[in-house]
């Protein structure tokens, strides 16, 4: 294409095409020379970029001196700044290297709320403890340390899947957890239970009811039920399979009749046996089961469903006749440490067992004597 002379030192244009009109206009471009090479490079278009001569010269001056950069720096720093493995860069590939993660929603409203605005843009290595830190002391301010900590943990899944794949370096220190007392076994008296298994078959909310059901009679976690399908129920063996649990390993637990009688009252409309009203993977049902919780009188501090755990696991250990082995087994703990904080339970049970046997004897002695 023809070059066009202006009455600016190193500056002419090129004729062509309008860009989203009739007719053509000029492009304008620039030519200096710099560190003994000679460069050229288009400053700009006649009508898309307001271009004129004088400012194409502005360019070149800038060019020179240094004050702007080339549009071929720029195209290098860009890929430079695309090859960079940030944490918001590895987060996504986390999530693709994991389509099945269980709690995407919750983990990807506290990337975007607490750790994107304030590390996003790093990679693993630029990570200094105060930058956690910071992190840390802010959010404890106003939220939970279980909260907190629950943040910090996708941090250091994040980097730990980077060092998993070697796709950067890391950080050399240790991401500190703040200290969480979740040492909590809720109950229900029998008062309590009677009230809520009325709410429970009075309730019209019958997915949320039937939800309630199966967590009093099996164990199963929140997600566990969401994600359950019926493909996964095998009624002829009496398992239900746990696909891709919290603990990562498929399980299956006993299907008891208690449970099977739920089951088994529920309209099959879906693949998912707790299905949405469009059929899909249910993914929240606080509303509708803190309405039965409140329908039954319980506290407000009462978990509906992780509560329920809680109570069936207490129900189990308090009875004394199962061991922590099979508990765990049942709430497919994937530690038997997680277990431990219903061991105290068992212990009274078998404690109370003991000093009725020492009655039982007393009492006989008595009657011999």
């Amino acid at each position: 294409m023809k070059r066009f002379k202006t009455q600016y030192p190193g500056v002419f244009y090129r004729e062509t095409k309008r860009i989203g009109g009739n007719g053509t206009e000029k492009v304008f471009y620039v030519v200096f020379k710099k560190n003994g090479k000679v460069y050229e490079e288009k400053a700009g278009r006649q009508y898309v970029d307001d271009m004129t001569a004088s400012r194409a010269a502005l360019i070149r001056g800038e060019l020179i001196e240094g004050k702007r950069k080339s549009r071929p720096k720029k195209k290098e720093e860009k890929k430079v700044m695309e090859d960079r493995w940030t944490i918001e860069k590895l987060w996504n590939a986390y999530k693709k290297n994991h389509p099945f993660l269980k709690g995407l929603v919750q983990d990807e409203c506290r990337f975007k709320k607490y750790i994107e605005p304030n590390l996003g843009k790093k990679e693993p290595f630029e990570l200094v403890p105060l930058d956690v830190d910071r992190i840390r002391i802010k959010l404890l301010k106003t939220m939970k340390p279980a909260t907190v900590r629950n943040v910090l943990e996708l941090l250091r899944r994040i980097i730990n899947h980077a060092a998993k794949k070697r796709l950067c370096k890391i950080p050399d220190f240790k991401i500190e957890m703040p200290e969480v007392n979740n040492i909590k076994t809720e109950d229900l008296s029998a008062d309590q239970l009677n009230a809520l298994l009325k709410a429970i078959d009075e309730s019209t909310y019958r997915t949320a009811a039937n939800l309630m059901s199966m967590v009093l009679f099996t164990g199963m976690r929140r997600g566990e039920l969401f994600h359950l399908k019926w493909t996964d129920v095998d009624f002829e063996k009496s398992f239900i399979h746990i696909v891709n649990p919290k603990g990562g390993k498929n399980e299956k637990i006993p299907l008891n009749e208690a449970a099977r009688s739920v089951l088994e009252s529920i309209n099959k409309t879906s693949e998912y046996v707790f299905p949405n009203e469009s059929g899909e993977c249910l993914t929240d049902i606080a509303k509708t089961v803190n309405l039965i919780k409140k329908a039954a009188g319980l506290p407000k501090d009462f978990r509906p469903l992780h509560g329920l755990r809680h109570f069936y696991a207490t129900t189990l250990a308090s009875s004394g006749q199962v061991d922590m082995y099979t508990l765990q087994k049942l709430l497919t703990h994937k530690s038997p440490m997680m277990t431990q904080r219903y061991a105290h339970l068992r212990d009274e049970a078998l404690r109370s067992a003991s000093n009725l046997a020492g009655q039982l004897i007393k009492i006989q002695k008595q009657k011999v004597a």
